[in-house]
């Protein structure tokens, strides 16, 4: 797969608008990861599911000599009832999301975010339902999407939180700015890319040993 592909395919993909910015659904991103892997495998796990709170996992990637080549993982999470479709699916919307993650590792569809449409209008309608707190506004921080963004990242970059913190010189996400916030999300995807050629060179070395 050749990056000329990946943009023919990301040209092709229809968009959705939320908050004013377009983002790709994830059925859009499945079709892409067909035109470019039709024997590709998208796998989903359910990590755990506990009080009302569950966490999916998927994986994405294509079978070379009867070995796994994974491609692009991503991790996601949904409380049960935390918006009117939840109170029934959540567990669904859950998969959905972490599905638009891994396929958004492999550069599909991420033109605005790596998150999904299904996943932002999830964060947006969750703003919507969940109490607000009275808190004085200070300018220029982040807001509750950025903040579960860079939570699911860090998952996906296997990196720790309070190293994350430390490195930008807050004690938590809370007291970042979006600029530093914009950064640390491209030192994540950074690491994610690393990750996930790393895991397809082992594949590969996997394959000839």
């Amino acid at each position: 797969m050749t990056f000329e592909e990946i943009r023919k395919a990301n040209e092709k993909l229809s968009t959705m608008a939320v908050q004013g910015k377009d983002y790709v659904m994830v059925n859009e991103r499945i079709k892409a990861f067909r035109m470019l892997f039709p024997e590709g495998f998208i796998l989903t796990e359910l990590v755990s599911n506990n009080d009302g709170v569950c966490i999916m996992r998927a994986k994405a990637g294509y079978y070379a000599n009867g070995s796994m080549v994974i491609l692009g993982t991503g991790t996601a999470y949904e409380k049960e009832a935390s918006t009117y479709i939840n109170k029934t699916s959540y567990i669904e919307n859950c998969e959905t999301s972490a599905v638009g993650r891994a396929l958004g590792m492999l550069a599909l569809g991420i033109d605005t975010s790596v998150a999904s449409a299904e996943e932002v209008q999830n964060a947006v309608n969750n703003q919507k339902t969940e109490p607000v707190k009275e808190e004085p506004k200070r300018a220029g921080l982040v807001n509750a999407l950025t903040k579960k963004e860079i939570t699911l990242m860090a998952a996906a970059a296997k990196t720790p939180m309070d190293e994350i913190l430390q490195q930008a010189g807050v004690k938590t996400l809370e007291e970042m700015t979006q600029r530093t916030a914009e950064m640390v999300r491209m030192a994540l995807q950074k690491k994610i890319q690393r990750l996930a050629q790393e895991a397809k060179k082992d594949g590969a070395e996997g394959q000839t040993a």
